[in-house]
């Protein structure tokens, strides 16, 4: 079970959480735990390391360090009062060491990847404790685990490190004796290298921390507790009537989680695909709930589409010229170009005349992508690059597009009819994902369209 930021974020709600694990400890379910650090925390420490290098001075770490001490003690006090003085003096100890590393940033002027990756991880480091005393506040043994000591072993690149395969013989040693004999908390979002350096697994991290050690313990189901009831149909403050669905399959979510929907990073499935084991998003907020099921093949239904996605913060960049017409690396050319400048594309479309390339990239990529493609104007690979901020991108997923003739019809006869400009399309070789981009202005009427073509507030279907 992975418990998020907002599941542990004061005393009342980590006593919400050790009541679901004291229910399934006494069911005699053998139980592994995952946290996050309290919401908000990663953010700050963010904030405040990236400034460190360039600030006029270092008044912001001890407002900081008191900040997260006074937070953490006030949860501590509230979830595990026999524990302190034991908890509290461990916490002081690691709030002492994160003060000294960020005036050591201060001072050198320089935040490499390396010690990012060291100041990012103590949300968890700071919170793991607090929920492994709540538990032995209960009376059920915990042992509290960072992500190195459980097992989990990544690659050397810092902020978005991946599992190695090594991990899981590594994590069925550690883990497995403690499982039904307690309950071990396990520090998400970090695992280390070879050599034992600290890495982060970037967004969602957690949830990929919490997939590693399903698949390393050979977990029956791996359970991601959030703060909604599952994956909807939609964002609910797009589309208000938006639905919980009962049940998708990995492929589905990886698309949906490729095009931006929260609930889960297309990264935290792969473990729990490779071993086959179920996945289940539910609600701390509302345990009753039963939430998204997540499996191999997901429901078989007649609902051709299963959910849309909507991302407004994009932009569309444009790469034309007929000397890219049968001139065989310029494709290679803008993705390495692009790749360099650490530019995450998120769509393409080519036409078959080979002359117009269209990406779309996140609003924050734009410039640096725009720059980079300058390189390739002046050394003539392309004639002109052009960039739209007024776009969004919209995703129709559902496996049960794929081989379902007239989906694509359907869409787009649906968005004509309601007057919506489709300027670009993309789908994948899964037949899972069409994607498209529309004007800012048309998308929330695009996903409104499509909501309701494909009936996806109504239950009956599953």
């Amino acid at each position: 079970m992975k418990f998020g930021g907002t599941s542990v974020a004061d005393a009342q709600c980590i006593q919400r959480v050790v009541d679901i694990l004291e229910k399934h400890h006494k069911a005699g379910d053998e139980l592994a735990v995952v946290v996050s650090a309290q919401r908000g925390v990663t953010d700050q420490l963010i904030a405040v390391a990236t400034a460190l290098p360039t600030a006029k001075d270092d008044t912001a770490i001890v407002p900081l360090i008191r900040a997260l001490s006074k937070r953490h003690i006030t949860t501590l006090e509230g979830a595990a009062p026999d524990y302190v003085a034991e908890v509290g003096a461990d916490m002081e100890e690691h709030l002492i060491r994160l003060q000294n590393i960020l005036f050591a940033i201060y001072n050198l002027r320089e935040l490499t990847p390396r010690s990012k990756d060291y100041i990012i991880s103590f949300g968890e480091r700071l919170l793991a404790p607090i929920l492994s005393a709540a538990i032995r506040q209960r009376g059920i043994a915990s042992t509290v685990m960072d992500g190195c000591e459980a097992g989990i072993l990544t690659t050397a690149q810092h902020g978005e490190s991946m599992s190695l395969p090594d991990s899981d013989e590594r994590i069925k040693r550690r883990i497995g004796p403690l499982l039904g004999k307690e309950i071990p908390v396990i520090m998400g979002f970090m695992g280390c290298t070879r050599e034992g350096v600290l890495t982060t697994l970037g967004r969602s991290g957690s949830d990929y921390s919490a997939s590693i050690v399903g698949a390393g313990i050979d977990a029956d189901e791996i359970w991601t507790w959030t703060d909604v009831d599952g994956i909807m149909t939609c964002d609910p403050r797009v589309i208000n009537d938006a639905r919980v669905m009962t049940s998708l399959s990995y492929i589905e979510v990886m698309e949906l989680s490729y095009f931006g929907a929260k609930v889960m990073h297309p990264r935290s499935i792969e473990p729990a695909m490779r071993k086959g084991i179920l996945v289940r998003v539910k609600n701390t907020f509302n345990p009753g709930h039963p939430g998204t099921v997540i499996v191999r093949d997901g429901k078989r239904d007649h609902r051709v589409v299963k959910a849309l996605t909507y991302i407004d913060k994009v932009a569309a960049i444009n790469i034309c010229g007929a000397q890219m017409i049968g001139r065989p690396g310029v494709a290679k050319a803008i993705f390495t170009i692009l790749a360099d400048h650490e530019v995450n594309v998120m769509m393409i479309s080519q036409g078959s005349s080979e002359a117009n390339i269209s990406l779309i990239v996140d609003e924050t990529h734009v410039s640096a992508a725009v720059k980079a493609l300058g390189e390739l104007t002046k050394q003539g690979v392309v004639r002109q690059v052009s960039h739209n901020h007024d776009v969004c991108a919209v995703a129709v997923v559902g496996a049960g597009m794929a081989g379902a003739p007239g989906t694509g019809g359907r869409i787009f006869t649906a968005l004509g009819k309601a007057g919506v400009n489709v300027m670009m399309i993309s789908q994948g070789s899964s037949e899972a994902n069409i994607s498209f981009v529309v004007s800012q202005n048309d998308g929330p009427r695009a996903v409104r369209v499509l909501h309701d073509e494909f009936h996806l507030s109504e239950e009956s279907d599953e």
